[in-house]
């Protein structure tokens, strides 16, 4: 996957003080990163976002926790043609017709599991139809 010259001391940066937090999100970056090799991540100010051409995913810390959110979660985000249908889906907003913004709570990197992956390459799937191009499959 494809990241810039300082992932590495930006993602410390992004999760510093939060260890649990941060292996929330190693567990997820090292399954995206065997499942989207062509893609590339980059450490923003507010998440972390996951592009191929178009953004399909990001991780975050939530900002505004709701009072039934674990104590140690990571958010997240996966842009759809569709809401999801499932308890894990801890928000869903339609930003505008016809794509659809799910947020996805992770306390525990089991989380991180096929469920998941296959809601990640709907994701990945739906913005490289943005761009007219075919997904490779692994």
């Amino acid at each position: 996957m494809e990241r810039g010259e300082y992932y590495q001391s930006d993602v410390l940066f992004f999760f510093e003080g939060k260890d649990r937090e941060r292996a929330l999100y190693e567990a997820l970056f090292q399954s995206m990163e065997k499942a989207f090799p062509e893609a590339a991540v980059k450490v923003q100010k507010s998440q972390i976002s996951f592009y191929h051409k178009h953004l399909f995913a990001a991780s975050s810390l939530p900002l505004r926790r709701k009072k039934d959110w674990p104590e140690h979660c990571i958010l997240v985000t996966i842009g759809l043609a569709r809401p999801l249908e499932s308890p894990r889906a801890a928000v869903k907003v339609e930003p505008y017709p016809g794509r659809w913004t799910n947020h996805v709570l992770l306390s525990r990197e089991e989380e991180v599991d096929g469920e998941l992956m296959t809601w990640l390459r709907e994701a990945y799937d739906f913005a490289l139809a943005k761009s007219g191009k075919k997904a490779p499959r692994p």
